[in-house]
């Protein structure tokens, strides 16, 4: 790595030399588990510490002996791609008791540990915290009884808890995801496309049962992620009379030669008087009322297993090393922190904090207060919810706004999709449509992007041309890297014909291109000075002014699945050592981001240079591990990383060096991570970005309506609409072009470079790391109602 900064303070000067980490899993399993389990232990033997497994949760804690056991490197190996915990979980109704904690003390003390990580729910969480708060007294009675010696009692004076939210359910206070989320999603999500298929062959109704027995995040997301006709959380409640109501809705549908519905109840659905919704009654009522076919299906335990997404094996990974520098820097006085995730950002908050935010939605469900628990459950819950809402049913014309500043005419509003396609395009225009449509607007579809603009390919779409749009791959609209340079004159008399008043770009760089250029010719054409916005959409993930891009999740996804498969394929054979090549262009974030979630031993990227000495360096590195119990290993290189060091050159190079240890096979992945159904984060992720493109559309069309004409030529009537950090920002593309190395086609400055030291230390080179960005102890944040705007998805 280049050489750093000497005013910042690095992973370097921190040392768990003689320090003891015990770590341990609680409670219900969640993919991802292993993934923080590998990264607690890996960063932990990093910082010559020891490690210890504690298997069977609280209970191995409580039993002692081969139940607590010190690990090696090798220990982790091959885990990240296991679902559930291979250290075992358990329920312990011992360690409730004072005396089971008493054992408990003993055994830790036995090994020195003084430091837990414990990866598990609320209530795993909540008897961490007592036994932190009873440890001396623990420590002093073990003394008084003979069992430990008064010596140990000062020298393990205080015991240092963090936490990390294992729960596919999301239902802790204090993060917008808990380490499994997104895998549950992932199987929901299988399962719903799978049934949509076979529900439209013979117009059935589904009523699929999810988990979320306190939560409806699960069910919330599922329905926005499908395009689900109805929803039923124990947040939100459905109000008196919704028999009728969703009986109507079913049936209009049907009218509007919609082939199928499809139901998501959370196994904890209550109505307003708290009386539990089930999936079974649901069924019945749409038979007796509407006489439809309906089908239940209740997805159990589906959901907890199987293999971790890419999304949930970074978060562990992330948060694993993030508890280990919580445990190293924590002193007597530290309260125990659980390590969170705020929109981009690992974050780190005091435990009880967050538990008694989580205890409080639960008291707000009991005592009715609805409205109160959805906005305890946070922004980004609050925010999935009025996006359903907005996009599950569409009001009758009378109630859609008629006029704008007394304008007899609605708006016009221009959708289209440029670059190349990205899953997670449909679901974005399929949002931008049914939300412009509510806001009053009338919704145009460009077919093939800038070129089809300039050929008159326009046509209106209205709310039910984008039915079940969500859950496709590709472009529908036709989508073309065409920029608009060239064709100027003749977008603007297409819109002067069509009385364009605002203009939505989905896609990537040459999207962002194609808004600087219109936005350069407004001096010439007075058609272009209109509120335009673009939301980003490529699996490159290469637009400045935005962290994440649609369509990336969905790339990543396939990567690791790929790469997943790949490395079992040498299963049971001699060791083998796989190159593979992914897209990107020139920015390294499949490559970088991929390696981090399949477990690389080597990612090489365009934004790091890299020469043959580290090549060489590499190979050795490999080698040595070869020569351990690891059998398998895997190196990805991005497209355009370097023009000499190609892939067939590492591969050849690998090959060479590696002779008598291992053997290689490379794999270029190509086009494939570009197709396929988009994943539950992109489908999300597009849905939500795109409705709050759309409202600053409208938003911009009042500002800017004057004289019966709408006339915008300020820098901030084109904006991109990016997340950064913790928040979504509408920002003029003018303003990014500082940002932009357009050479290349990437950002100057990228965040996930930060995560490059992290992949390096967990495949096992000594590096600087950088924590100066690392979680800073905060304060659970409380957001008033009018926050739900303003930020995370």
């Amino acid at each position: 790595m280049a050489d750093q900064p000497a005013d910042k303070k690095f992973f370097e000067n921190l040392s768990g030399a003689g320090k003891a980490i015990g770590v341990l899993t609680s409670g219900g399993d969640a993919q991802g588990m292993n993934a923080a389990v590998r990264a607690v232990v890996r960063m932990g033997i990093y910082v010559e510490a020891k490690v210890y497994f504690i298997y069977e949760g609280y209970q191995g804690m409580v039993d002692g002996g081969d139940n607590i056991v010190e690990v090696s490197w090798e220990s982790v190996s091959s885990i990240l791609q296991v679902g559930g915990t291979v250290i075992g979980s358990a329920r312990c109704k011992e360690f409730r008791t004072r005396e089971g904690r008493l054992k408990a003390a003993f055994n830790l003390i036995q090994r020195g540990i003084t430091n837990l990580c414990v990866i598990g729910g609320d209530g795993s969480l909540t008897g961490a915290n007592l036994f932190r708060e009873e440890w001396s007294g623990l420590l002093e009675e073990l003394a008084q009884s003979g069992k430990i010696e008064e010596e140990a009692v000062k020298k393990y004076v205080y015991l240092n808890i963090v936490g990390m939210v294992g729960s596919i359910d999301n239902d802790f206070c204090g993060t917008d995801m808990t380490i499994g989320t997104d895998s549950a999603l992932h199987r929901i999500i299988e399962v719903v496309d799978a049934i949509m298929t076979t529900a439209q062959s013979h117009q059935r109704t589904f009523v699929l049962e999810v988990m979320g027995r306190h939560c409806g995040y699960l069910a919330l997301v599922s329905a926005l992620a499908c395009g689900a006709d109805w929803v039923f959380i124990p947040e939100y409640p459905p109000e008196e009379g919704w028999e009728d109501q969703m009986c109507v809705k079913l049936s209009e549908n049907r009218a509007r030669k919609k082939r199928l519905n499809i139901i998501i109840v959370a196994e904890g659905a209550i109505d307003s008087h708290n009386k539990s919704i089930t999936s079974e009654k649901v069924k019945d009522l749409v038979v007796q009322q509407l006489g439809f076919d309906t089908r239940v299906t209740i997805l159990g335990h589906v959901q907890r297993g199987g293999t971790p997404s890419a999304f949930d094996r970074i978060l562990a990974s992330r948060m694993g090393v993030e508890a280990v520098l919580a445990l190293l820097e924590a002193t007597a006085d530290t309260p125990a922190c659980v390590v969170s995730l705020s929109g981009n950002q690992a974050v780190r908050l005091p435990l009880m904090e967050c538990v008694q935010m989580t205890q409080e939605v639960q008291k707000a469900m009991d005592e009715r207060k609805f409205c109160e628990a959805v906005r305890l459950r946070g922004r980004s819950f609050e925010n999935n919810l009025n996006t359903y809402k907005l996009l599950s049913h569409r009001k009758p014309d009378t109630e859609l706004p008629k006029d704008h500043l007394s304008c007899s005419t609605n708006f016009n509003v221009a959708v289209l999709n440029v670059g190349a396609p990205a899953a997670g395009m449909n679901a974005a225009v399929r949002s931008a449509v049914r939300v412009g449509i509510t806001e009053g607007h009338t919704m145009f579809a460009v077919i093939d992007g800038f070129e089809g603009f300039a050929n008159g390919q326009i046509k209106e779409i209205s709310w039910g041309d984008v039915g079940g749009w969500t859950g496709q791959g590709g472009s529908l609209l036709g989508t073309k890297r065409t920029l608009p340079a060239k064709y100027l004159e003749k977008i603007a008399d297409q819109m002067r014909t069509n009385n364009i008043n605002a203009l939505m770009v989905i896609g990537g760089f040459e999207a962002y291109l194609g808004l600087l250029e219109l936005s350069a010719a407004r001096e010439k054409y007075d058609e272009f000075c209109v509120p335009m916005v673009m939301v980003p959409a490529t699996v490159s993930n290469n637009v400045p002014g935005s962290d994440f891009s649609i369509g990336a999740d969905t790339a990543l996804n396939t990567i690791t699945d790929t790469c997943d498969r790949i490395k079992q394929s040498a299963s049971g054979t001699k060791r083998r050592v796989f190159i593979i090549e992914t897209m990107g262009g020139y920015c390294g974030y499949l490559a970088n981001m991929g390696g981090l979630a399949a477990g690389a031993d080597a990612a090489y990227i365009f934004e790091e240079k890299f020469d043959i000495r580290e090549l060489q360096a590499n190979v050795e590195h490999l080698t040595e591990k070869m020569k351990t119990s690891i059998q398998r290993g895997l190196v990805l290189r991005n497209e355009n990383s370097n023009e000499n060091y190609t892939t067939d050159f590492i591969y050849q190079l690998y090959s060479e060096e590696g002779k008598g240890v291992f053997d290689c096979r490379k794999n270029v992945l190509g086009h494939m991570q570009q197709g396929g159904a988009p994943s539950p984060f992109d489908r999300n992720f597009g849905t939500k970005i795109s409705a709050k493109a759309i409202q600053w559309i409208s938003k911009k069309l009042r500002e800017t309506y004057r004289r019966g004409k709408v006339f915008a030529n300020t820098e901030d009537s084109v904006c991109l609409l990016g997340m950064r950090r913790r928040n979504l920002l509408f920002q003029p593309v003018v303003e990014l072009k500082d940002q932009a190395d357009f050479v290349h086609r990437i950002p100057k400055e990228q965040w996930w470079l930060k995560l490059r030291p992290l992949m390096k230390i967990l495949a096992k080179y000594k590096t600087s790391y950088d924590v100066s960005d690392s979680g800073q102890l905060e304060h659970v944040a409380r957001h008033s109602p009018k926050e739900a705007d303003t930020g995370a998805i």
